[in-house]
């Protein structure tokens, strides 16, 4: 049950109170624990960090005029960098040469050591806003990064993180020109290939050709043209066929109505014959039937002039008409045959167009087919050709060092202090954990008291009036003792105060700087 005097508020007098009975069970905590923070501070060993800031800059030439081969991002070539030079071999070369961890080789394999030496090497990337020239949007991007090494040497880690960040700058050189050689073969060969299968397609083309030279789809129109010219002159031959058999009907009707026997043929015939061949000679050579037939006759006639008279009387028909007659129907059966011979040419030319007209579609297709594939092959070829132009330029553009390169902003610097342990984190944690445990401790002795000082409480706790308080009788000793605890106690602030410079003088900062510091805050 609470009593009166357990919900009494504390005052500002019993808490002085407290902390004059309770300073050194506050004290004491807390310079314990804020000295063995100093131990810790002092006692972990020392290790420097040495760091380099690489710049990643655009390529010289505008992208408008050259386009690199390179489609990577700077974020994705800088992991594929890392993974190279994070390597366990190339990590043992570094610690070969720089004869680094000397102490861990003997409890350690060469694996954990390339752990250690990873987790040494600190990769950060620097990001801005940047704007896109093509699109016009703005986004993050990578401008930079920084290699840092930590170890216990000065001087070794910053020959690390040169040696590190020279290995950035080869690699993305190595990255860059081999990828753009790449491309550049790449787009070599398959411009020869695609030239090589053109080549085969304008064999097979002209092969076609050859084959289907008089239905390919240019000559279709000479073809139709022919046909028609062809069939025209058929028509116009079979209407002179027909002429000449209405003529050679009539001569057949009219040398049968005339009598023979009344004329003998005499040189008049043989003459006529003569005549006609003369006629024959001017428009044919003598190979023509014509000509032959009509050398027979004269033969014959010239012949049977020369048989006897009793003999040809009894072959030769007496009437003076029927010879020439005769010489007209065999002229007009020559005429007819030469006209047959020509219709059936006529003939054979107009099979033969139809037969181009009629495959003219097919091989049209095929042609049509042909046609389009080469016209495919030649704009993949310009294509091709124009990438190859371009991935040269650009492997050139590599080449010569003027597409996007690393460059060295801040070189790696010898470090003046040590990177950890952080001296002024840990006395600071440590002070506030030192008063925190001495508050703590005095807390719970101040609980656990029951010890009583004051009249309200002697009265709460016996249940009895208390009829007065006797004061404190100081003698002479006492005032003496307590001034003597004064002198000490300020003394003690003083060491204490002194104590605090010296040490943040040697181990923190000098005080000339903590003065100008506190004079720059103060606006002194």
């Amino acid at each position: 049950m609470e009593t009166e005097h357990d919900v009494k508020t504390m005052t500002m007098n019993d808490l002085a109170g407290i902390l004059r009975r309770r300073k050194w069970t506050i004290l004491l905590p807390a310079l314990g624990v804020f000295t063995l923070s100093v131990v810790v501070a002092f006692s972990i060993p020392k290790t420097y960090k040495s760091t380099t800031t690489i710049l990643i800059e655009e390529q010289g030439i505008p992208r408008e005029y050259v386009t690199a081969n390179i489609t990577t991002f700077a974020d994705q070539r800088l992991q594929s960098i890392n993974q190279r030079i994070m390597g366990t071999t190339k990590l043992l070369d570094l610690i070969t040469r720089f004869r680094l961890y000397e102490d861990l080789k003997a409890r350690h394999t060469i694996d954990e050591i390339a752990e250690k030496m990873r987790k040494d090497i600190v990769f950060n990337t620097i990001s801005a806003d940047v704007k896109d020239p093509r699109s016009g949007r703005t986004g993050q991007a990578t401008i930079a990064f920084s290699v840092s090494y930590k170890g216990k040497n000065p001087e070794t880690v910053q020959r690390i993180a040169s040696e590190l960040a020279s290995f950035y700058l080869e690699e993305n050189l190595k990255i860059r020109e081999k990828a753009s050689a790449d491309t550049s073969k790449f787009m070599e060969d398959e411009r020869g290939n695609v030239q090589a299968m053109m080549a085969a397609l304008e064999a097979k083309i002209a092969v076609y050709k050859q084959k289907h030279g008089d239905s390919l789809p240019e000559l279709a129109q000479a073809n139709l043209q022919g046909l028609d010219q062809v069939e025209r002159d058929m028509s116009r031959m079979e209407d002179q066929l027909h002429a000449l058999k209405e003529r050679e009907s009539y001569l057949e009707q009219e040398l049968a109505s005339v009598s023979q026997g009344t004329a003998n043929q005499g040189p008049g015939s043989l003459q006529e014959l003569r005549t006609r061949l003369v006629g024959l000679k001017s428009r044919f050579s003598d190979k023509h039937p014509d000509v032959i037939r009509t050398k027979a006759a004269i033969k014959e006639f010239e012949a049977q002039s020369a048989a006897p008279a009793k003999e040809a009387s009894a072959t030769q028909p007496d009437n003076p008409i029927h010879i020439p007659m005769k010489s007209q129907l065999a002229g007009t059966r020559t005429e007819i045959e030469s006209v047959q011979r020509q219709i059936k040419s006529l003939r054979q030319k107009r099979d033969s167009y139809r037969q181009r007209v009629e495959s003219s579609p097919r091989v049209e297709e095929g042609y049509r087919g042909l046609l389009v594939e080469r016209n495919n092959l030649q704009a993949k070829f310009e294509e091709l050709n124009r990438k190859a132009m371009d991935a040269q330029v650009a492997y050139g553009m590599e080449k010569e060092q003027l597409g996007e390169r690393f460059s060295i902003l801040e070189a790696a610097r010898l470090p003046g202090k040590p990177d950890s342990p952080n001296i002024r984190a840990i006395l600071l944690i440590g002070l506030v954990l030192g008063l925190g445990c001495g508050v703590g401790t005095a807390a719970i002795k101040e609980s656990t008291d029951d010890s009583v000082r004051d009249a309200g409480r002697l009265a709460a706790d016996t249940g009895f009036l208390v009829l007065t308080g006797i004061p404190e009788i100081v003698t002479p000793m006492d005032v003496a003792r307590k001034k003597m605890r004064r002198i000490q106690a300020a003394a003690g602030a003083v060491a204490v105060l002194l104590a605090g410079v010296l040490v943040v003088h040697f181990f923190v900062m000098d005080m000339d700087v903590v003065l100008a510091k506190l004079s720059r805050k103060l606006g002194i």
